[in-house]
């Protein structure tokens, strides 16, 4: 990836929509109460709270595992996942200039949690399965002062890490059947555990909160209970049976000024518990597992984060739920954006499509279909309707404004609907199925009707693009083919063939050509007249091509794919001009904005990122926001 990128120009990053909820305590609110911190991919994020502008710290190379806060809000540490074999960074921050302050080295492949000193000096840090280390950082000089395997050889893999909140030489680990406390042996550049005794209770604790005072560990465990440890004794504190149980587990733990409990459940179950027994306050049952909690200030305002990708914000008071945040929790896997204005877009994933509001990165609607996925999905022209590809082997057209479902084709496709698009005007539908047939549809006033089913691709079809004057389209196929076909009289005009798998195709502008890509890395410019190859590009030094989009100009167009890279390339250069480097999975997406200012690309970890589009509209291009087909 390093060599792909040396030399070209980064994109603008402008602006994300998604949040990792699968980072245990991903989310955090810094001490300056004024900004939301949390993890998307490869990029922190720091989201001011007054008004949502977003500010990202980027510098890893795969996803973000674990953020953690000091508690004077100097330094963010962020750990990664990496590949085997390889080792994962740590990186800490310096808040006030947003930049690294230090990386370090010498976890294998993932860094499970970090944790700060109460007074800044030193940084916890746990490696993952793969590792099982725990290593204590010194701040100042940024090098690692000792490390040591992080449980004992009988018990299973440590899970957490959690800082004294009064020294700095003292600290807690938990995981599968191992619950630590560390101190700090500096001299000896040593640390030395201590096992607590939770007699013939075996957990396996999720997550750790120490109380203010230190005197108290609260160990949220898989099992659903709270188990109480004193500190100073390293027992149990209470010795009687668990009160408390919460459904799949307690997921997240908070301790407020009063004492009383915050803690979240993996069934998404929110509790104020009181500290004593556990006994529950206030609850709230939110949509998935509560994977984060973060206090601002003094605990009179909450924010919880969940696996849905959602964010909440509470009030002591009330403690009502505000939706304050959605994202896709999974893969995304088409966009479309809104023909003649840069406003609106619309992504699907599973269960659902969602509209979105380019400027203010914000969920307008969403549609649902519950335990679907939705494979592809476009606007029509006059914007009217949405139109979309499904798993089940349905066309589902919808209204923009309310979501209503308009019609609804049945038994579409066999093996399920996976690509789709409209004509210009907006009469018929061309979709794409598992099984490799081609369909053109219809629509009416009261329904619609299948004009003819075209046979020839032996695979997937994975894209289709229609040819302005309605009459042509073409279809890529995972079997290696691209097909030119005429919507009129329904026949094959050329094939084009390659030795991949096509996920992607687009007509240029002009409509002489054609630029497909897939599995091969390579992106091919094809003449639409006789199929022949006119040139070829290495588009990517790993992983296939996904997604590819080009200006109306067709000046530029920009892929993404399994490197996670987005890239602006030059037509008649064929050369890579700008790269877009944020993304933690696999690019689905991406697409172009028909004012040419923005870009957005989605991925397979649920992201959707907003780019400016580096090189401004010329002149002599312009928008087509005539409704009626142009060249018939």
């Amino acid at each position: 990836m390093a060599l792909e990128t040396q030399g070209v120009s980064q994109l603008e990053l402008e602006a994300v929509i998604g949040f990792n909820g699968h980072v245990i305590s991903g989310l955090r609110v810094h001490p300056d109460r004024e900004h939301l911190i949390y993890p998307l991919g490869s990029t922190v994020i720091l989201k001011r709270i007054k008004d949502g502008k977003q500010e990202f710290l980027r510098g890893h190379t795969n996803n973000v595992s674990f953020i953690s806060v000091s508690k004077s809000g100097s330094y963010i540490a962020s750990g990664q996942v990496n590949f085997m074999g390889f080792k994962a960074p740590i990186i800490i921050w310096d808040y006030a200039q947003r930049t690294e302050y230090a990386q370090l080295l010498l976890h294998k492949a993932k860094v499970e949690a970090l944790a700060f000193s109460p007074n800044d000096k030193y940084l916890v840090s746990l490696g993952g399965q793969d590792d099982g280390s725990i290593v204590v950082w010194n701040i100042e000089t940024k090098q690692a002062i000792c490390g040591s395997p992080a449980s004992a050889h009988s018990a299973g893999h440590c899970l957490t890490v959690q800082f004294s909140n009064t020294s700095d030489n003292v600290f807690v680990s938990a995981g599968s059947g191992t619950l630590r406390v560390w101190e700090l042996d500096l001299p000896n550049r040593k640390i030395r555990p201590t096992e607590c005794q939770t007699g013939k209770l075996r957990r396996i604790v999720k997550c750790v909160e120490i109380s203010e005072d230190d005197q108290i560990i609260f160990c949220g465990t898989t099992s659903g209970d709270i188990m109480k440890i004193n500190l100073e004794k390293r027992l149990m504190a209470d010795y009687g049976p668990l009160k408390a149980k919460f459904s799949l587990g307690v997921s997240a733990l908070r301790t407020l000024k009063s004492g009383d409990l915050l803690v979240g459940s993996g069934s998404g179950t929110f509790t104020l518990c009181s500290r004593t027994n556990f006994k529950s306050l206030k609850e709230v049952q939110l949509e998935k597992g509560v994977t984060s909690i973060a206090l601002r200030g003094e605990g009179q305002q909450f924010y919880v984060g969940t696996e849905a990708g959602q964010m909440y914000c509470f009030s002591y008071d009330n403690f009502k739920a505000e939706l304050i945040s959605t994202s896709h929790s999974s893969a995304v896997n088409d966009i479309a954006i809104c023909f003649g204005t840069s406003e609106l877009f619309a992504t699907c994933s599973v269960e659902d499509i969602r509209l979105w509001h380019i400027s203010k990165p914000k969920e307008l609607l969403r549609i649902t279909v519950p335990n679907m996925t939705c494979n592809s999905v476009d606007f029509m022209i006059d914007g009217h309707s949405i139109i979309s590809a499904w798993n089940d082997g349905k066309i589902r057209v919808f209204a923009p404004e309310s979501g209503r479902l308009m019609v609804i084709i049945h038994n579409a496709h066999r093996m399920g609907v996976t690509a789709i698009a409209g004509t210009r005007d907006c009469k018929r539908i061309i979709s794409g199925g598992g099984e490799g047939q081609v369909r053109v549809w219809e629509l009416q006033p009261h329904g619609h009707k299948l004009l003819e089913t075209m046979k020839e691709h032996k695979a997937t079809v994975t894209c289709i693009k229609i040819k302005s004057n309605d009459k042509e389209c073409v279809s890529a196929g995972s079997d290696g083919a691209c097909i030119i076909w005429d919507i009129v009289r329904f026949t094959s005009l050329q094939m084009v063939i390659g030795n991949t798998m096509f996920h992607t195709v687009c007509y240029h502008p002009d409509e002489y050509q054609i630029i497909t890509s897939g599995s091969d890395r390579k992106i091919g410019y094809w003449e639409v007249y006789d199929g022949s190859a006119i040139r070829e590009l290495e588009g990517s030094q790993s992983g296939a091509i996904n997604g590819m989009h080009i200006t109306q100009d067709g000046k530029h167009f920009v892929t993404g794919g399994d490197d996670k890279i987005v890239k602006v390339w030059d037509f008649m250069e064929g050369e890579v001009t700008h790269v877009g480097l944020a993304h933690g999975g696999s690019i689905t997406s991406v697409k172009i904005c028909c004012n040419k200012s923005t870009l957005i690309s989605t991925s397979a970890d649920g992201a959707i990122l907003r780019w400016k589009f580096p090189h401004p509209p010329s002149s002599s291009s312009y928008i087509r926001n005539d409704k009626s087909p142009k060249n018939q």
